[in-house]
């Protein structure tokens, strides 16, 4: 069973003549050379590939995939089509990349099945060679012509990819899902359509997988985007948006973002120097100053003394990064620290803040006085005290990241979840999209869940307004990133909840929804939990409808429900009628 993902995205025009199907054998004729399946008919070229090393065959597929995404400058009529042609043949990868890790001995029926996928790849590649250096002219008069051609590779794929015996050749699922998580993670983060704080989970999670960690990784990379910028140009939609990814990795390490172009690659740190780059362990959790007097906890955390001991002092016995439970509340000095601070300090000149400044209006100090106040006024017996808290509230969580540990430190988190039952629609759009921002911090997310919150977020979902349905689902995909909040979700019907909003949501409600459904089905029982849900038919109306802008977001989908027994027990196919291209999910093919 293959993906949808591979099978031809093409529905504007038509072919004319042969009716094209995915039992049908499609013959694709370019320079006088035909590749017919049945008759083992070979490429110019291809002759006896069977008999070639199963190592070399493996690398020279990978070659034909590197050389057509190199291929540039693609004719204006057949553009579309060609960045979605190579965009599939990318994906093929890391599969090539798991049967070189299988060893150099494949058995015999997959090298047949490997040496026929390389004569589709030598097919893609002329197809894209012809639409980057063709005639402008010809290719435009034969634009139907040259459609027909891209249906009959992704035929072929098909079918390859169909017969392919993947158990021989043991390609894991998890190697498979890791790839679809990374291609989802990235539409994420790009997506222009979605203006709420990203998750910094996802951006993390990119990163780890992408190794991009330390500030040299970025230096790295900006050097590689400014070569990519001269090859392409830099208003390529590629390299823009590489470019806004990269900024956001910068904004979460605390670089600077500037211009890429203009300015020398040299980190910096935002608001703390113009030229000083402070190391993050030198920074205090609770108050995000470097620290004076370092001191340890019970659980093996670093704080400033003065503001763990504030913390202590409003009864509070955890730990305020990992949540835990302590042992006792001794702080014993971090002399080791303090002396590299110090160190630091001296060779960089820093100096430390003064109190006033600590205790200016900006300061902590009013911050925390403030949101207490906010805080209380939650459960303030008026309606419009009330609504003006939780819209500071939901604000504020937006705006500055830094108030979302101590919004959550004020037990915001509890009174919050209670007026997520509130009777008045503004105060519960404005409540869920608070806990969704406040879920962005990581620990906040357990807490979230400990206040038995996502039932209720669940009952948004369902009945709130539109913005409060598109917010819960966007809550729910940040939960998930936890494992057993994938568990809690499912098992309080927040999957079918997702599938009707994906069903009935305005587009941005779509997008939370196909991203939080992505997320929870990354657990195994929860992809059958979604397609006993329904969540086939409207996956199958985002493929077909290229306007609302989600076909990638639903093809990603329905290759990871193709790795569930229950999703590969079911076939899709796409088929030619009256109506053009549609994408059928057919039980028993």
């Amino acid at each position: 069973m293959i993906s949808p993902f591979f099978q031809s995205p093409v529905s504007e025009v038509r072919p004319t003549g042969k009716k094209l199907s995915r039992t049908s054998i499609v013959v694709f004729r370019e320079r006088d050379v035909d590749v017919d399946f049945r008759r083992g008919v070979t490429l110019e070229g291809d002759r006896g590939i069977t008999q070639q090393n199963d190592v070399d065959l493996v690398q020279e597929s990978v070659s034909l995939i590197e050389y057509a995404a190199r291929l540039k400058d693609f004719r204006s009529t057949q553009r579309q089509e060609c960045y979605s042609l190579v965009r599939r043949l990318k994906i093929l990868v890391p599969f090539y990349d798991e049967i070189r890790l299988f060893g150099a001995c494949i058995p015999p029926n997959s090298v047949a099945a490997l040496s026929k996928l390389k004569k589709v790849l030598c097919l893609a590649k002329k197809l894209l060679k012809t639409c980057s250096d063709g005639s402008k002219i010809f290719l435009a008069l034969e634009t139907e012509a040259m459609m027909v051609k891209f249906n009959a590779v992704y035929e072929n794929l098909c079918q390859v990819l169909d017969e392919m015996p993947y158990d021989e050749i043991n390609v894991s699922v998890e190697v498979r899902e890791q790839d679809m998580e990374l291609a989802v993670d990235l539409m994420v983060i790009s997506s222009k359509t979605n203006e709420r704080t990203v998750d910094i989970a996802v951006i993390e999670r990119l990163a780890k997988k992408l190794d991009l960690h330390t500030v040299e990784d970025f230096k790295k990379e900006t050097i590689a985007l400014r070569i990519l910028a001269e090859e392409r140009g830099q208003t390529s939609e590629c390299v823009v948006q590489a470019i806004e990814i990269l900024d956001k990795f910068k904004r979460i390490l605390g670089l600077e973002v500037t211009n890429i172009f203009k300015e020398p690659v040299k980190p910096k740190m935002l608001e703390k120097s113009q030229s000083l780059v402070i190391p993050h362990e030198f920074l205090c959790p609770i108050t995000l100053e470097v620290m004076r007097d370092p001191v340890i906890i019970a659980s093996g955390q670093t704080f400033e003394r003065e503001s763990i001991q504030k913390w202590f002092d409003s009864n509070n016995r955890t730990c305020p990064k990992t949540r835990e439970t302590l042992a006792h509340l001794s702080l014993a000095p971090n002399h080791a620290l303090k002396n590299l601070i110090t160190q630091w300090s001296e060779k960089n000149n820093y100096k430390h803040p003064t109190t006033e400044d600590l205790q200016s209006p900006q300061g902590t100090c009013v911050k925390e006085e403030e949101i207490s106040s906010l805080v209380e006024e939650l459960c303030s017996p008026e309606l419009d005290v009330q609504l003006r808290a939780v819209k500071d509230i939901h604000m504020l969580t937006k705006e500055q990241p830094e108030s979302r540990v101590l919004f959550a430190n004020c037990r915001a988190i509890p009174a919050l979840v209670k007026l997520l039952s509130h009777p008045n629609p503004k105060i519960q759009e404005h409540a869920v999209t608070s806990l969704l921002n406040l879920s962005i911090e990581d620990t906040n997310k357990k807490l979230i869940a400990q206040e038995r919150a996502i039932p209720i977020i669940i009952g948004v979902l369902r009945n709130g307004s539109m913005e409060s349905r598109e917010n819960s689902a966007a809550a729910l995909f940040s939960l998930s990133m936890l494992d057993e909040n994938k568990v809690t979700i499912a098992l309080s019907e927040g999957i079918p909840a997702l599938v009707e909003l994906l069903k009935t949501g305005s587009v941005r409600g779509k997008k939370d929804a196909v991203t939080a459904l992505f997320n929870l089905c990354l657990n195994q029982a929860n992809k059958a939990r979604a397609i006993d849900a329904g969540i086939v038919p409207p996956l199958q109306l985002l493929v077909k409808d290229k306007r609302i802008g989600m076909v990638d977001e639903a093809l990603s989908m329905f290759l990871l429900l193709a790795t569930h027994p229950q999703g590969r027990d079911r076939k899709a196919s796409i088929h030619w009628d009256a109506g053009g291209c549609h994408q059928r999910w057919d039980p028993e093919e």
